[in-house]
């Protein structure tokens, strides 16, 4: 990055002066031509602002083909004071750079075209630039590998792709390019298996791969192996090429040493650049039939398993009853929560809230639902079967498996609970009869008024009616209406909803005032709250295309849900690559938009 900057003030000085730069705004577009450029290989492409220091909107459209990522902006400005004949001069010079990374796609001398910059409302054109792609060489010193778990699959079945990366040498900076990833037939998904050891990746596209490292032997040599898996769900029926990958590596080819005579006795490792490729793959995607396929059929393919568990077994009517649901599979994601208001003897026995607890997947392949529910009488004897209804891909057709019946045992409600303890027991009190003292001081029959304090006496008299009856009324009036809609989850849940608008608007607006490296990750963090509590989930189980499926399917608006999709990984991009993300008062304007529209949408 040092050199980078060095070579960008090393183009300005060239093109103009110091002083001369800070009278008008220049921009123009620069590629660090002293290091080489190899196919397949992501370079640096900046534009300066010279004149200005401030963040501008670049239209990247022209150079969409080298998949541009945006990497940040930086302001270089600076100042500098001088001192002639005792005279003190402040002069200001005024930089702005903003950096994308682009993937150098054929070998050779290409021009990078040139784009418009809207620079506070004024389009400036930058030049264009050329850049020479080199070929690397090819060796026998890394292997790279692309397998699918299986070559025939069904529409919307999950299928397996994996990279491995064989090294047999020691390697410096590499860097992957695996074609299927971006290509519009098939979605990409994570894997439900999380291996702890991995680590977290980005490719020059953006997406976020987690790579585990191995020792092996390959061919009957040793190497260390690199990995990483996604899935892959195709989007319709058909026969699919899939392009071969390719990793560029720098390979170490052996040792030179330092011509400074004090550092002779060391060497240092000399790299060269590589690239290799795998083979091919063919991926045949069948359609899904029509016949057989039932209402309930929601789009799982594969193999799935069911079974359920509730406890206790033993309970009184109205009491809770923990049932757990428990789903096997090769790939879980898109497994729903089982609708258990449509089961018809669940809708007659049981009480069913209207809130779902976030499904929890483990490492050993399962799904798990966890909801509370109560018998409605003590007719009850069990729990039903769950049912599942799937796309067999083995055996080609549709079908319905249920988990097994629970049996429960349900006692009617108890007495006490109900009445709070039976009937009352009026308490007699023996009177006792003072013979001295009361004679030899009173007489008639004043002796006989009771002249206790109690708190029906005290209703009798006005003025402590309203010392202490007022305030009284009221605590008991605060309680109950406390009581009444603190207990009620339906009306805490919708007042949630109501204000989650509001709450991440207001989270949006302080995150400027954030350094800027945690704006991104405020940023996302705060998308995700709204989307958890504006649609009923757990904020810290959302990703950013769990927050797709939930807005596109309450507003019916895929377009507003990418984005707010795209605004997330945008995020966790700046978070754990080297981008910086850019949030201004423009870019807080953009959000606080998307998320009324999102809401208004979702209210309809």
């Amino acid at each position: 990055m040092k050199g980078i900057i060095k070579y960008i003030l090393a183009a300005v000085l060239v093109s103009m002066s110091w002083e001369a730069s800070a009278a008008e705004v220049k921009v123009f577009a620069v590629v660090d031509a002293q290091k080489d450029i190899y196919v397949g290989q992501n370079f640096a492409y900046q534009i300066i602002i010279d004149g200005e220091n401030t963040a501008a909107q670049v239209n990247i459209e022209p150079l969409l083909k080298y998949k541009p990522q945006f990497a940040g902006g930086r302001d270089l400005s600076q100042t500098s004071i001088s001192i002639i004949n005792g005279q003190s001069t402040t002069n200001v010079v005024k930089r702005y750079v903003i950096t994308y990374y682009l993937t150098a796609m054929e070998t050779g001398p290409i021009t990078l075209p040139a784009v418009n910059v809207d620079l506070n409302g004024k389009i400036y054109t930058t030049n264009e630039v050329a850049v020479n792609i080199l070929q690397p060489g090819t060796t026998d010193k890394i292997e790279i590998e692309q397998t699918l778990s299986q070559t025939s699959c069904f529409a919307g079945q999950p299928v397996l792709y994996t990279i491995n990366f064989y090294v047999f040498a020691d390697v410096g900076k590499f860097q992957f390019d695996i074609p299927v990833f971006d290509s519009n037939d098939f979605y990409i998904e994570d894997t439900d298996l999380k291996d702890k050891a991995a680590q977290l990746f980005q490719l020059p596209s953006g997406l976020k791969i987690n790579v585990s490292q191995a020792k092996t032997e390959r061919k009957g040599r040793e190497a260390i192996v690199l990995s990483f898996s996604k899935v892959l769900i195709g989007k319709n029926a058909g026969t699919f090429e899939l392009k071969p990958a390719t990793v560029s590596a720098d390979v170490v080819v052996g040792r030179s040493r330092s011509n400074d005579l004090f550092d002779s006795m060391f060497t240092s490792p000399e790299y060269k650049r590589f690239m290799v490729k795998s083979s091919e793959l063919t991926l045949e995607i069948k359609p899904l039939p029509q016949e057989g396929r039932s209402r309930d059929f929601y789009g799982l393919v594969g193999r799935f398993t069911i079974a359920a568990s509730a406890s206790p077994a033993k309970v009184y009517v109205g009491e809770p009853i923990t049932l757990t649901i428990k789903i096997g599979g090769e790939y879980l994601k898109p497994v729903q929560w089982p609708v258990l208001e449509q089961i018809p003897k669940f809708s007659e026995d049981f009480k069913i809230p209207q809130e779902n607890a976030s499904p929890v997947t483990d490492t050993s392949g399962y799904k798990f639902f966890t909801q509370t529910i109560r018998a409605n009488n003590d007719k009850v004897t069990e729990v039903p079967p769950i049912p599942l209804t799937y796309f067999d891909a083995d055996k080609g057709k549709y079908i319905t498996i249920a988990s097994s019946p629970i049996k429960l045992e349900v006692s009617p409600t108890r007495q006490a609970d109900v009445e709070g303890g039976g009937e009352s027991v009026p308490v007699k009190k023996e009177v006792k009869a003072v013979m001295e003292g009361l004679a030899a001081n009173h007489e008639g029959q004043d002796v006989l008024i009771n002249q206790e304090f109690s708190l029906a006496g005290a209703f009798l008299v006005s003025p402590l009616t309203i010392v202490w009856g007022v305030p009284f009324t009221a605590l008991v009036a605060s309680i109950l209406l406390k009581v009444i809609t603190a207990n009620n989850p339906e009306r805490a849940a919708a007042k949630r909803r109501r204000a989650a608008l509001g709450k991440a608007i207001r989270q949006i607006k302080n995150i400027e005032s954030a350094e800027s490296r945690q704006r991104g990750e405020a940023l996302a963090a705060a998308l995700k709250q709204y989307a958890g509590e504006r649609f009923d989930r757990t904020a810290g189980s959302l990703t950013a295309v769990d927050c797709f499926n939930l807005i596109a399917d309450k507003t019916s608006d895929e377009e507003a849900a990418e984005k707010f999709k795209q605004l997330i990984e945008d995020c966790d991009s700046a978070r754990y690559g080297a981008a910086e993300l850019k949030i201004d008062s423009q870019m807080v304007r953009d959000v606080s938009h998307l998320l009324r529209l999102i809401d208004k949408k979702a209210k309809k």
